[in-house]
């Protein structure tokens, strides 16, 4: 069977970009895109999150027990990963996971520009948990929340690149990590303004099958 992304919010069209983001990304493996229908329109703090989680779990436990060959949970915020871990017969990643271990791999300190300022404490909390706080700079809110990153791309762009910049010039770093499985789509943007490296989460997720396979 496929790597199955799952997305924890019941936007469809976040899942289609993630889908697609991946296949460009590591065109070698198979992958399918899953929404979650009974979970909240967007993940933005905690009470999102905790909203989320059952009705991902209930996904995870299809994927597992359908025979898929790895599970993505498409969430920056890596919501019900470790519950996921737990009840998955294939290995499950988060793709802000992949993303802060990516960059720790390279040996490079980093920021994370992410959507709103309730998701910062819990990004930074993810990344300390796992021992990489030593490459983290900065988690910065951007203030674009979540759903304007489709509806409004091209204003959604420009703000999340000014951040991009501001990491640049003041937080002494190797990389930016886009916060935001929506930011897929402003990626591309964001990469040519920059002259350090630009890390989206769901490319840094999809490539990570080939060193698990």
């Amino acid at each position: 069977m496929a790597i199955v992304i799952i997305n924890p919010n019941s936007t469809a069209s976040m899942t289609e970009a993630m889908l697609a983001q991946a296949r460009r990304a590591a065109p070698n493996q198979r992958f399918e895109g899953w929404t979650s229908h009974n979970g909240p329109a967007s993940i933005q703090g905690v009470e999102d999150g905790e909203a989320a989680t059952p009705p991902l779990l209930e996904l995870v436990d299809k994927a597992s027990s359908s025979g898929a060959n790895g599970i993505i949970i498409g969430c920056f915020d890596d919501t019900g990963l470790d519950e996921a871990t737990k009840r998955a017969d294939c290995p499950v990643i988060g793709i802000g996971q992949a993303s802060y271990h990516y960059a720790a791999l390279r040996n490079w300190r980093f920021s994370v520009v992410t959507t709103l300022s309730v998701s910062v404490p819990i990004i930074d909390a993810n990344i300390r948990r796992t021992g990489l706080g030593g490459y983290l700079s900065k988690v910065r809110a951007s203030e674009v929340p979540v759903l304007e990153l489709e509806a409004d791309p091209e204003k959604a762009s420009e703000i999340i690149k000014s951040a991009a910049l501001q990491a640049q010039k003041l937080d002494s770093i190797a990389a930016v990590v886009l916060g935001c499985a929506g930011m897929v789509e402003v990626s591309d943007k964001v990469k040519t303004a920059l002259a350090i490296e630009t890390i989206d989460p769901v490319t840094c997720a999809a490539r990570c099958w080939n060193w698990l396979n």
